[in-house]
């Protein structure tokens, strides 16, 4: 190969580790009924053709989704799919409904222009679609990586692909890996390689490299919206101002004689797993008492369980509650879960595993955490059913824990204070990033097409040994 052959393949090499630019999707003018914020980024996602929008809790992703679905089908392109958790479906073609958009809850193929459906129902789906939409899609790294693949490979070849979640945690690259994977940017072992280095002797932590994290964020805005609020796209935040959120901690003494048999004059904080199991188990009944007490309180209550048989114990202390769980059908799921939101039932208990994702209960302003819980993902996740844009009340959440459970809650706050932390810095990285992009179009151009030869001068033109 000619030295020059060499050079074309080497920057035809550094052009593919670059931010990606390429647009592949459709000039598209967004229905009237969205906001003005929503509508740039319906516009930029079905311009870009593949893309992520991690936008907040309550900022109304169902809608945009619905939108970016209807235009990839007008404009004739094919049919789409959005796969949703349970209930989340029904909800969502509810909100289509209103828009005047036909969308079809499935659990198997019939060929609709626009069908919805559960992600376990994956296998009862044709590949053929247009367009695909992972609704929720943040939960896939809660499945096994078998799942997430079986993804990944269905739709590698479907032109138009959009992924909606609230905004992932912005310390957790793995989940930001698998949506690039997933919309086809940049494998995640590919993006790990590029911007990270490994974190100590574990070959599971990861640590951002200094020097790339400005690049780092970019390239995630050139595909991904994270937006917090409107004003993350300079829109006023008017609209979208969050009512109180109040946290009561309520504490459960326990009973220390069974220490003193062991040495102790106290019981010592419960830290290995069994531990924390044997706390819970003990103070069960004492927790389901404060748990039930709360919940007789006038007006609709959200019980969150961590275990089956706190579950089981709420509901039956509770007159008027019905229970989500793994046992039931999904029909009683989808029954109980919609008719908590349509104020036919007053109280629901469930865990967040079920339906902390997707579910929109601005109706409710009281909800009970029945234990302490060292993921913060999951408990923020089940806080923003409740407490999200729309919600009108200041909302109370309680969490009732064991006395000797301080190590969880210990735990659960440093993890809350470097999701802020994390956050803040992100948002000094990504904003200039996502208005030039969804709203600026800086990262279009017009393409260069050179009409005129280069004259280049003979003493260039000469060959020097030190090229060679």
């Amino acid at each position: 190969m000619t030295l020059d052959g060499r050079r074309e393949e080497y920057a035809d090499w550094i052009a593919t580790k670059g931010i990606g630019r390429e647009f592949t999707g459709l000039d598209h003018e967004p229905a009237a009924h969205l906001f003005d914020f929503q509508a740039d980024l319906v516009r930029w996602a079905i311009r870009r053709g593949r893309a992520a929008l991690f936008a907040d809790t309550g900022l109304g992703k169902t809608a945009m989704q619905i939108e970016w679905a209807r235009a990839i089908v007008a404009s004739g392109a094919g049919r789409v799919i959005i796969l949703a958790p349970l209930a989340v479906a029904d909800q969502t073609v509810r909100e289509a409904a209103r828009f005047g958009v036909d969308v079809r809850y499935r659990r198997s193929d019939h060929g609709d222009p626009i069908t919805i459906a559960n992600y376990e129902m994956l296998d009862h789906f044709d590949a053929d679609y247009a367009g695909v939409v992972l609704d929720e899609s943040s939960i896939l790294k809660s499945f096994n990586g078998s799942t997430r693949m079986a993804l990944i490979d269905r739709f590698q070849a479907t032109p138009y692909r959009m992924a909606c979640t609230a905004t992932p945690a912005p310390n957790d690259f793995t989940e930001l890996g698998n949506h690039s994977e997933f919309l086809g940017i940049k494998p995640r072992t590919e993006m790990l390689a590029e911007y990270f280095v490994h974190d100590g002797g574990s070959t599971q932590d990861w640590r951002l490299k200094g020097h790339a994290q400005s690049a780092f964020w970019k390239w995630v805005s050139s595909w991904g919206a994270m937006v917090k609020a409107p004003s993350d796209l300079g829109y006023d935040d008017d609209r979208y101002v969050l009512p109180p959120l109040r946290m009561h901690e309520q504490v459960v003494p326990i009973d220390h004689r069974a220490a003193w048999s062991e040495g102790y004059l106290f019981a010592p904080d419960a830290r290995t797993l069994s531990d924390q199991r044997a706390v819970r188990r003990a103070t069960m009944s004492s927790r389901v008492t404060i748990a039930a007490e709360i919940a007789a309180r006038p007006g609709p209550c959200l019980v969150w369980a961590e275990t089956n048989a706190e579950a089981d114990a709420a509901t039956k202390a509770i007159d008027d509650a019905v229970q989500v769980a793994g046992r039931h059908s999904p029909e009683v799921k989808r029954d109980r879960l919609l008719g908590f939101a349509d104020g036919r039932y007053r109280v629901l208990v469930t865990k967040a595993a079920i339906a902390g994702f997707g579910m929109n209960w601005q109706q409710c302003s009281r909800m009970v955490f029945m234990g302490a819980s060292h993921s913060f993902e999951r408990t923020y996740q089940a806080v923003r059913r409740c407490w999200r844009f729309g919600q009108t009340r200041a909302v109370d959440v309680y969490v009732i824990r064991a006395e000797s459970e301080q190590a969880v809650a210990a735990n659960f706050a440093r993890k809350e204070a470097d999701a802020a932390r994390m956050a803040a810095a992100l948002g000094s990285e990504v904003k200039a990033a996502l208005r030039a992009n969804v709203r600026g179009g800086c990262r279009e151009w017009n393409i260069y097409d050179p009409t005129k030869p280069i004259i280049i001068p003979p003493w260039m033109q000469e060959a020097h040994p030190c090229m060679y």
